[in-house]
This record gives C-alpha cells, structure tokens and sequence, in this order.
C-alpha cells in the first residue's frame, strides 16, 4: 500500500514539473515570437523611413530642376504631384488587392513560423 500511494506522489510530482516546464516553454515561444516580429517590424520601419527621406529629397530635387526647366518653380511641384497622383490611381486601381494579400500574408508567416 506504501509503494501505491509513494508511486501516486511521484506521478504527481511528475505532472506538476511537466506543467511547470510545459508553461515555462509556452512563455519562452512567445517572447521568442514577439521579439521575432517586433526586430522584424523595427527594422522595416527604419528601412521604410530611409527610403522615405531618399525620396521626399528626391522629389524635391526633381521638382526644382522640373520648375528651373519649365520657367516657375511652382511648374515643377505640379508636374511631380501629379506623377505621384497618377502612380496613387494606379495603385489604388490595380494593385490594392495585391498589396493586401502581400501584408496579410507576411503577419501571418510571421506570426505562425
């Protein structure tokens, strides 16, 4: 009767560790699962910003030598807003679906993998 109720307590003793470690292994993934995709979003936020700059820069420098080159400055923000209204119609047009379905898709594998 001993041996019974001492096996009993070890088994016990048993799950109780295993819940312990199993819970322990769960908080780890999902810390390994959030730092994962906080770097990944940082790190695209930084890239993102960089590119931003690079073309905020770029379009003013565009715009300046556009307005030098058609006789007034105000020409040649014109001429670039409206590149950049053409290529927002066009996205918004054709490509919106896709863009979605690329961002869902990336959340998702980064969320799951």
């Amino acid at each position: 009767m001993e041996d019974i109720v001492k096996n009993i307590e070890t088994l016990i003793e048993g799950a109780v560790e295993y819940g312990r470690t199993a819970a322990e292994l769960a908080k780890l993934k999902a810390i390994d699962k959030i730092s994962d995709f906080s770097a990944s979003v940082l790190s695209k936020l930084f890239a993102g910003a960089a590119l931003f700059f690079f073309l905020l820069f770029a379009s003013l420098g565009l715009a300046f030598w556009l307005g030098k080159i058609l006789g007034e400055i105000y020409l040649g923000f014109l001429a670039v807003a409206a590149v950049y209204g053409l290529m927002a119609l066009l996205i918004h047009l054709f490509l919106i679906k896709w863009i979605k379905t690329v961002i869902c898709n990336y959340i998702i594998k980064s969320a799951l993998y």
